[in-house]
């Protein structure tokens, strides 16, 4: 008996370490740490994007399903997250990674993520997260002034009031979408005489109640993603999230809005929202937030911007501006793990209003009750970290007049990217940067020539192949993992409205370069002149060349 009670012994006592902070560096665990350190570092400083390995074979590494039966040493581990994880990741903080909105993050976030993870704190309850509380009011303070500008007076009064929120923290941009929209939805159909509110009754006593059909939230065609979630799970309906057509700089159409509108109420249907777009995923332009929030006032519906990109734009004496109107929003979404430059996990939401969250509280016996200074009161999430910790980090360590200069040079940057792709002769600009990001397409010289004089389904026809040679193009220069843009969808007027794919480039890293810059294009000229473009592009030749002789013969 003594001896099969001894490997379970020593079992608890490799348990026991494992939950023990190292006290020296030289200790088996903090040689651990360090390796791992010294290889992210590693990592971080190269400056390739990824190693070329097929993801299938990537795949292999993690088709185990059975849970390791016996505890093992963490240095182990460390070396499978060296071989395994850290060396087959991308490296989004690569200055030649400008396909995402994810970015470098500033080094000082690293050793901080590490006091976030230690202290272990909950943000559910005030109980488990005694400084954090507090910290995360005044981080949603600070965002809240710089969108709503209120007096010292104001944030007085709210910033620590116990009984409201200027906003909430969530893990991003989608989850906060859905709670403004929530918050929107439960204050429409609100408790009334006859009615105790929808979140109690539900939506079809509350569609009754307003004597309506059903409810509907507009947003421009380059809306999020996100809002559809947040209808379906709303119970709105995916239908009812109406897509309005957009101008030649990717705005959304007002008059086709009002259109949309007239339409809706013709049909019983009631606006829940409006949804301004303060820089498209696709595009980063801006809607007419001034002229929106005049119709959501006309409407006497809730207005809500969605800035998850384009809100740290607001830090810029210079380009501020361009978001003119988002003050008068009733809620608006910022994600701070991207031009925030947090790490993910960090968005907000952020209302006019500090009532408004009061109609979606939640409280429970033993958590959350009432009259407490517990955030999850008023969350969608439950129990989540303390992430308005880097958050604050960031706003105390760089400042405003320091994200004014990423703000600025990243825009100054998708400018000057622009001018190159303009110059290029084999390059053509499909929209031009209003913020950060912009589009663009291989599209030789010769080619442009033939489009500019090609009938309606000519151009479509040549569309199509150069759609092909952007995919294969964009695909090739992800696996060559030295540099990285992706491609998206777009619609240009030139075009007669056909989709036409493109690359998309996202300016935020600020060790981007403009020689790095040069080096996509180059890259990307290398790639139109391998066999499998040659052959696409060899296939509009022809076509031209029949399109000109049937005219001959015409």
């Amino acid at each position: 008996m003594p001896r099969s009670r001894e490997p379970a012994q020593a079992s608890l006592e490799n348990l026991y370490r494992i939950f023990t902070v190292p006290e020296a560096p030289d200790s088996t665990l903090g040689q651990i740490d360090q390796a791992i350190s010294d290889n992210l570092m590693g990592f971080l400083q190269d400056h390739i994007v990824a190693v070329e390995r097929d993801l299938v074979e990537i795949e292999r590494d993690f088709s185990q399903s059975r849970i390791p039966e016996e505890p093992t040493f963490v240095s182990n581990y460390t070396e499978f997250l060296k071989e395994k994880v850290v060396s087959q990741s991308v490296h989004t903080a690569s200055p030649g990674f400008i396909g995402h909105m994810t970015s470098a993050l500033p080094y000082f976030m690293l050793p901080l993520s590490r006091v976030l993870t230690a202290l272990n704190q909950n943000l559910v309850k005030v109980e488990t997260s005694r400084a954090f509380t507090p910290m995360e009011r005044q981080v949603l303070g600070m965002l809240h002034r710089l969108i709503y500008d209120r007096d010292d007076g104001f944030y007085d009064q709210w910033i620590q009031d116990s009984r409201h929120a200027l906003g909430a923290f969530c893990s991003g941009g989608t989850i906060a979408n859905l709670t403004a929209l929530w918050a929107a939805r439960n204050r429409l159909c609100g408790p009334a005489e006859g009615f105790r509110g929808i979140a109690r009754e539900g939506m079809f006593k509350a569609l009754r109640h307003l004597d309506c059909n059903g409810l509907a939230v507009l947003v421009s065609r380059r809306g999020h993603y996100s809002l559809g979630k947040a209808v379906d799970v709303l119970g709105i309906g995916r239908d009812n999230l109406i897509t309005v057509e957009t101008d030649d700089y990717n705005r959304i159409d007002m008059k086709k809005l009002r259109q949309h509108c007239a339409r809706l109420q013709s049909e019983g249907i009631r606006p829940l929202s409006l949804v301004g777009v303060a820089g498209t995923t696709e595009t980063g332009n801006i809607d007419p937030l001034d002229e929106l929030a005049d119709l959501a006032q006309e409407l006497g519906c809730h207005y809500h911007v969605d800035a998850a990109w384009g809100g740290p734009t607001l830090l810029s004496s210079t380009h501020r501006g361009l978001l003119k109107g988002i003050e008068r929003a009733d809620s608006v979404t910022i994600d701070a793990h991207k031009q925030l430059y947090v790490p993910m996990g960090a968005g907000m939401v952020l209302f006019k209003d500090p009532a408004s969250l009061a109609s979606i509280e939640h409280h429970a016996a033993y958590i959350l009750r009432e009259g407490s200074r517990d955030l999850g009161s008023h969350t969608l999430e439950g129990s989540r970290p303390g992430m308005a910790m880097l958050v604050h980090a960031g706003l105390s360590i760089i400042g405003r007049k320091g994200y004014e200069i990423l703000i600025d040079q990243g825009i100054e940057r998708a400018r000057r990217f622009a001018q190159l792709i303009d110059a290029h002769p084999d390059f053509e600009l499909v929209t031009e940067p209003e913020l950060n990001i912009l589009t663009y397409r291989y599209n030789p010289a010769w080619v442009q020539r033939e489009l500019a004089a090609a009938v309606a389904e000519q151009a479509a026809r040549i569309n199509e192949i150069l759609d092909k040679v952007t995919e294969t193009m964009q695909k090739r220069q992800r696996e060559n993992g030295r540099t990285f843009v992706s491609r998206t969808r777009l619609a240009p007027g030139r075009y007669r409205g056909d989709d036409i794919t493109v690359f998309r480039v996202v300016m935020a890293n600020p060790l981007t370069t403009e020689k790095i810059l040069a080096s996509v294009l180059e890259e990307q000229c290398e790639m139109a002149g391998q066999e499998e473009n040659l052959v696409l592009l060899e296939q509009i030749s022809r076509l031209c060349a029949r399109t000109e002789q049937r005219s001959a013969c015409g």
